[in-house]
């Protein structure tokens, strides 16, 4: 038999890096072609197939040098079992029996992870498999793939280097997991839904702004609250949900981004939701709710018109439904729209054509912002602010303009382009950068 098939056929609590991955596709390839060569079958194009997809995977995260090994430690820790989301939260239980289990599939992948394709290649006749050993890939800018998976995963493949059994891969690999955790949450920051029903899923955003709080110029009471609430949630205190409304252009989505950068590395993550996949909110509860990190679900520019009911689901789960929030979910949202849904003038009137009560209307729309328990107000800035926002983004882009200059032209540029805002500064910059 095959050695590689029996060491991926062995793999029990890790059955999830076997069945239906390249690891057990070309386990089958190697091992069928090994007991009957003479079948007519070819395996070169077999393995290709194969080699192809692992190729893919070390575009999609920026693998280089060993793409085999790369691959056999993405798999170690994206593989979300039992075992592995324990291991996130506590470590390695001490005289669990899993760990009888886990240390035997670590023995397992100790040899494949070290597997040597010289033979394979003798039977089947190709050198492929030595491609994999020492890929150099092309430059790519971080932007093309995901980096933080990257990272991660060359981390960690750096450290089973060093190991000298399936001992020292067992440590290694819990290890990791205590650090970082598993799977999709565990390596990513950022996520968004997509999809509705049956077919919703919560997928990672492989690319995010890097942007810092500093980055947002002037709302200091604005962040210094937002620090406030962020802190007491992910150091397991009390918190409440926030809304960040105001006017547009101001710095809310930015200082939600910030937010997450701040305290991702205390295991902070961030869900972004769009208002029609609302009905999917309990159903993203219940898959994050007993994983070991903070989420925040955020909702960017929300608002809703008369017509729209959706946010009802939002009231339901934000408080007043059955099921308890988990005390490691938040909602924080921005919006344009102080009370969030469309008024009239009429919904301040019981004199109504079509309603007896028509106030009644009025205060089934303020309750829901009536849940968010931090609300924070952006304003547009003033034009010394707006002055010092210029000043500041032109200073970070390498801007060499006398500010006399600078800020003239700025304020030429506010006048044709929607007044005073914070976007309307960072567009200014950038214009100038197009020119330079």
């Amino acid at each position: 038999m095959d050695k590689l098939y029996q060491y991926v056929s062995s793999l029990i609590m890790y059955n999830g890096s076997r069945d239906g991955t390249v690891l057990e596709r070309l386990s089958d390839i190697i091992r069928g072609y090994e007991k009957n060569p003479s079948s007519g079958v070819n395996p070169q194009a077999q393995v290709n197939d194969e080699i192809h997809r692992i190729l893919e995977i070390a575009t999609t995260y920026g693998f280089t040098d060993n793409l085999w090994k790369s691959y056999i430690a993405y798999l170690i820790a994206t593989d979300e079992n039992p075992f592995s989301i324990l291991c996130e939260m506590v470590g390695a239980a001490d005289n669990a029996s899993a760990n009888v289990i886990v240390k035997k599939d670590m023995d397992n992948f100790y040899r494949i992870y070290n597997y040597d394709f010289k033979k394979a290649e003798d039977v089947i006749g190709t050198d492929c498999f030595s491609l994999l050993l020492d890929y150099k890939s092309m430059h790519k800018d971080a932007n093309t793939y995901n980096m933080s998976v990257s990272e991660k995963v060359k981390e960690l493949r750096l450290e089973l280097d060093k190991a000298k059994g399936g001992d020292d891969f067992f440590d290694i690999v819990t290890g990791f997991y205590k650090r970082y955790g598993v799977g999709k949450f565990g390596l990513n920051k950022a996520f968004r839904v997509i999809g509705e029903g049956k077919d919703f899923s919560i997928e990672a955003i492989t690319h995010t702004s890097d942007v810092t709080l500093d980055h947002l110029v002037g709302y200091e009471s604005q962040k210094e609250r937002l620090i406030e609430n962020t802190e007491a949630f992910v150091s397991g205190r009390p918190a409440n949900n926030c809304l960040l409304y105001g006017d547009a252009g101001t710095g809310k989505s930015t200082c939600i981004k910030a937010i997450v950068n701040k305290y991702y590395d205390r295991g902070l993550r961030l869900i972004e939701i769009y208002k029609h996949q609302f009905k999917e909110l309990s159903s993203i509860i219940r898959q994050v709710k007993n994983r070991n990190y903070r989420f925040i679900i955020y909702m960017d520019d929300l608002s809703f018109e008369e017509f729209e009911t959706d946010y009802k689901y939002l009231k339901a789960v934000i408080e007043g439904g059955m099921e308890v929030r988990p005390e490691n979910v938040l909602i924080y949202a921005t919006s344009n729209r102080r009370h969030l849904i469309r008024e009239t003038w009429s919904d301040r009137s019981d004199m109504s054509q079509d309603e007896v009560h028509r106030s009644d209307t009025m205060q089934e729309k303020l309750s829901l912002v009536a849940r968010f328990g931090v609300t924070i107000s952006f304003e547009k800035p003033s034009k010394k602010l707006f002055d010092e926002i210029v000043i500041e983004l032109a200073k970070g882009a390498g801007i060499d303009l006398a500010q006399e200059e600078l800020i003239a032209q700025a304020n030429v540029w506010s006048l044709r382009n929607g007044g005073y805002s914070g976007r309307t500064a960072e567009q200014f910059v950038v214009s100038l950068l197009s020119k330079s």
